[in-house]
């Protein structure tokens, strides 16, 4: 059996991963989980080595962006980062974090999410949102859309009309109109020089599935 990941693969983050992987997840959600969060805290490593910024408030933002679970199907999905904040500001404070720091990470967490549509204002929030939204595009981000689109019982496609040239967009019941809704708007709107590179080339290979897909239905 695989060994699941542990703090000393969050290097060089590992004693603050020791204190907050128990708090970075919850629920059964397997595009929300500690997988997930260690993708994006690769993704955030490489965007900091490009771009600076205070690492450890990155690195604990990473840590606990997703530190409350609620579905993408819920009325509640637009509050989750606030949630996720919120809770996030209340663990590190436990842990002794000074008040500005908190703030910080808490900034983070709240902007990060495409749901909440709040601009992230410190560069350490710029980049969350960059290494986050780098992990819903390019194959990664196919996976996980049609994960998801499993968790709330959608379609793969509307049979009749795939590309929606006849009706409007309705990615909550077809997987693949989650990508002209969402996935390929998603590398327009980077913080970031190296976060935006990075997108460029998941951006191409979510095009390129798009169309491979549609060819063979």
């Amino acid at each position: 059996m695989t060994a699941l990941l542990t703090a000393a693969d969050f290097h060089p983050h590992e004693a603050l991963a020791a204190q907050l992987l128990a708090h970075a997840t919850e629920g059964d959600d397997g595009s929300h989980d500690l997988a997930h969060i260690h993708r994006v805290f690769k993704n955030a490593m490489k965007i900091q080595a490009g771009e600076g910024g205070d690492a450890e408030i990155l690195a604990a933002a990473v840590l606990l962006h997703d530190c409350v679970a609620v579905e993408k199907s819920s009325p509640l999905r637009s509050q989750a980062s606030r949630l996720a904040a919120e809770k996030a500001s209340c663990i590190l404070a436990g842990f002794g974090w000074s008040e500005e720091k908190i703030a910080a990470v808490a900034h983070a967490i709240l902007t990060h999410s495409f749901s909440a549509n709040i601009p992230p204002e410190t560069l350490e929030a710029k980049m969350l949102q960059d290494a986050d939204r780098l992990d819903a595009i390019g194959m990664v981000g196919v996976a996980r859309c049609f994960y998801i689109a499993g968790r709330m019982g959608s379609g793969l496609y509307h049979p009749a009309d795939p590309g929606a040239e006849y009706r409007p967009l309705d990615d909550r019941s077809y997987a693949i109109d989650h990508f002209p809704a969402k996935l390929l708007k998603l590398s327009e709107g980077f913080q970031t020089v190296t976060g935006a590179r990075l997108a460029k080339e998941r951006h191409e290979r979510l095009t390129l599935f798009l169309t491979l897909f549609r060819d063979e239905i």
